[in-house]
């Protein structure tokens, strides 16, 4: 009776944790599991694919664990101890083979993936893309809209499928820009230009982030992403130009200085080549 109940307490403890760990996945917004873009539908396919195939080993070696471990207690005077014993050879073929196999196909999936998910592949719409310029800066992102003479802060708007063309440097600390549920995160460093091709299947608002710990205000480095229809999105343009603020370099230095859960900030870009001056100030003398 005793040995039933320790059996029947370690299922019950095995099948609540489960439960626990399906309950907090179904009623929290994990962003990488509720993908809103191409890229990260295919991330999460990779996810799911990857877990899977490594529960494979997993969740036998945990079952032997616990199995053995009863079988072969102290208090079990029935259970035979043979050190002597010759190789099992289903055994060693089952413990080498199967995560050999196992690790062929992550290495094959993974080697595929990568080139799939290239950030630097541009996504084909069969429309054009937009090109968005951004700017990692003390702690606050800056977004910048060449083709469209505006600028950002702390908030991004694009149209729907319509693929997006990221432009990335930083002008403070290395840095990571992320929108979870648009795809992966791209590292921002200074006097490096990075991309990443992102796109968005439907309307809505995505949380972005920093994916790297950059110093005191590195909690308050988030921004808006926001996918509009076409229409919403070109209205949206039109009214930003009417904004009586302009983004030229003096206005660009303040800006600039650290400050910690910066606001939202709309600006008219008056400095066409302001983010390739960013860019040149590290790697050359000021331009005047």
């Amino acid at each position: 009776m005793k040995k039933t109940f320790k059996i029947l307490l370690i299922t019950l403890l095995c099948v609540g944790a489960m439960a626990l760990a399906a309950l907090y996945i179904s009623s929290n917004n994990i962003a990488v599991l509720e993908p809103k873009g191409m890229i990260a539908h295919k991330e999460r396919e990779l996810i799911i694919t990857a877990s899977l195939l490594m529960l494979i080993v997993v969740v036998p070696v945990f079952i032997m664990t616990w199995a053995f471990a009863w079988k072969y207690r102290e208090s079990n005077i029935k259970s035979k101890h043979a050190p002597d014993w010759e190789h099992n050879y289903i055994a060693e073929y089952c413990c080498w083979g199967v995560p050999i196999v196992i690790i062929v196909i992550l290495a094959v999936t993974t080697w595929k993936s990568s080139h799939d998910l290239n950030p630097f592949t541009p996504i084909e719409t069969g429309r054009k893309s937009l090109t968005i310029q951004v700017v990692a800066l003390d702690w606050k992102w800056l977004f910048i809209y060449p083709e469209q003479g505006i600028a950002t802060v702390n908030f991004v708007q694009f149209p729907e499928k319509t693929a997006l063309n990221f432009v990335i440097t930083s002008d403070a600390p290395m840095n990571s820009f992320w929108i979870p549920q648009l795809g992966g995160q791209i590292y921002a460093m200074p006097a490096m230009r990075s991309k990443l091709h992102l796109i968005a299947n439907e309307i809505g608002s995505f949380r972005g982030v920093s994916a790297n710990i950059s110093g005191k205000g590195f909690a308050g480095m988030t921004f808006t992403a926001k996918s509009t229809s076409h229409s919403d999105y070109h209205l949206w343009v039109q009214s930003v130009k009417q904004s009586s603020k302009q983004l030229n370099l003096d206005t660009y230095d303040q800006l600039a200085e650290p400050s910690e859960y910066h606001p939202v900030e709309y600006y008219r870009l008056v400095q066409e080549d302001l983010f390739d001056r960013i860019l040149m100030n590290y790697m050359a003398p000021p331009q005047k």
